[in-house]
């Protein structure tokens, strides 16, 4: 034994000093050659950070078949699905895409397994990875994100990022399994940091053009830190298939939403009674304001919070818990990821005098979208103003908060195709009088 034990200590001596006198494989590169090793040896160590925390969401459900047959047998057939989600939590807590598990009646999670580290030799063909059955904790169909359940503790897990930290041209990464090749990654940078896909909508999203496809909805676009930023949700292509325009959903409204998921079931939003606008400079000039840029309040409701506060018609905001305001949009924006019993500080200009308000975010009332059923187009549509409206009625106004008046007509839903007198009206809206 003691001769073996010899030999082996004078062949590592003989090793180290060979190593030391000859240079390493970096130290003969080109300085950027090496450079760009080094930059890919950091991208394969994130990768291996990330992907365990990344799974494969399989949906089994009912729907119809498609035009060209595909979909099973029988009137109601049996389709399968698939798309993307990331663990969140160690408690087996994952975030996907409500889309993904849409009319699902089961949900199973096709974990990733984690690379065996003592093994000196690794095979590139990774073993089969585990199928565990899911539930739904909630579902929020705005923002079209979904919190599942799996069984199993201690699992790897990504951490949720600052969105509002993201710069336009940072690189990103996003994993998920496109068109069904599970824990895929694809690289690219931040093409927008806001994205509003619809008019007047608070909800934004996060432009990339990392490559995503179909079936890497919920995976998470993740930053050079390994922090999940966005969760991917959708992309604009004329091919069905990835053009380098993708949208994820901002993590910040991720975080929300996951939170209130978790702890109840579903997602409140709140608001604080104000309708805020953009000031523009025909507006400053008509109403005498101070500055022609910035939001002003076009409309305080009596008994809303603002109201309450102290705020009133025609007060200048010029900043929301500090971050300054260009616009209503970025108004509306910023209350969206509040949660009820939140105070906001608005810093206003009332005049000539600045004064800090603090306000509290009370729950949105219900989706104005539900007057649509009230309706129907040959009854109920103003073709001038494209809008289907109805006259208000003591059942109406069961369904609306306290108004001014108990008088008008309100606009149900918007008809389509707009005009320069419907612009700004929404279902919800009433109208008291007109011109």
């Amino acid at each position: 034994m003691k001769p073996i034990v010899k030999l082996t200590v004078i062949v590592a001596v003989f090793m180290l000093l060979a190593t030391a006198a000859s240079p390493s494989d970096e130290q003969k590169m080109p300085k950027g050659l090496a450079e760009l090793v080094a930059l890919s040896e950091s991208f394969e160590v994130l990768s291996e950070q990330t992907s365990p925390a990344v799974v494969q969401v399989l949906v089994t459900g009912f729907g119809e078949i498609d035009e060209f047959g595909r979909g099973g047998e029988g009137l109601l057939p049996e389709i399968r699905t698939g798309g993307s989600g990331v663990i969140i939590d160690s408690a087996g807590y994952i975030i996907t895409n409500a889309h993904v598990i849409r009319g699902a009646r089961r949900i199973q999670i096709l974990l990733s397994e984690p690379e065996n580290e003592t093994s000196q030799w690794r095979s590139i063909l990774k073993p089969k990875n585990q199928l565990l059955g899911a539930q739904v904790v909630g579902v929020d169909a705005e923002t079209d994100l979904a919190l599942l359940r799996v069984f199993r503790t201690g699992l790897p897990f990504l951490t949720l990022g600052n969105s509002d930290d993201l710069q336009k041209g940072e690189l990103v990464f996003a994993y998920g399994a496109p068109l069904g090749l599970e824990n895929s990654v694809s690289m690219g940078v931040i093409s927008a940091v806001a994205r509003q896909l619809r008019p007047e909508d608070p909800m934004i999203y996060i432009q990339t053009d990392a490559p995503i496809n179909p079936g890497s909805s919920g995976g998470p676009l993740v930053n050079a830190r390994g922090e999940v930023v966005g969760i991917n949700t959708l992309i604009f292509s004329l091919s069905g298939g990835s053009q380098g325009i993708g949208f994820a959903a901002p993590s910040n409204i991720v975080r929300n939403v996951y939170e209130q998921l978790r702890s109840t079931g579903r997602v409140r939003r709140g608001l604080i009674g104000v309708n805020a606008q953009t000031i523009t400079p025909p507006l400053a000039k008509g109403l005498g304001l101070p500055r022609d840029w910035g939001v002003v309040l076009g409309d305080v409701y009596p008994g809303g919070p603002a109201y309450q506060a102290g705020l009133m018609i025609g007060d200048v905001v010029l900043s929301l818990n500090r971050k300054r305001m260009e616009n209503a949009r970025q108004f509306d924006v910023n209350l969206y990821h509040h949660r009820i019993g939140d105070r906001v500080t608005l810093r206003v200009l009332r005049g000539a005098d600045t004064m800090i308000v603090n306000v509290s975010v009370k729950e949105r009332d219900e989706d104005d979208a539900r007057f649509v059923e009230l309706v129907n187009p040959e009854e109920h549509l103003v073709e001038p103003l494209k809008i289907l409206a109805v006259e208000l009625d003591r059942e109406l106004l069961q369904l609306l908060p306290k108004l001014r008046r108990e008088t008008g007509v309100l606009v149900a839903a918007r008809a389509g195709g707009g005009s320069l007198f419907s612009e700004g009206l929404k279902p919800g809206d009433v109208v008291y009088a007109l011109n």
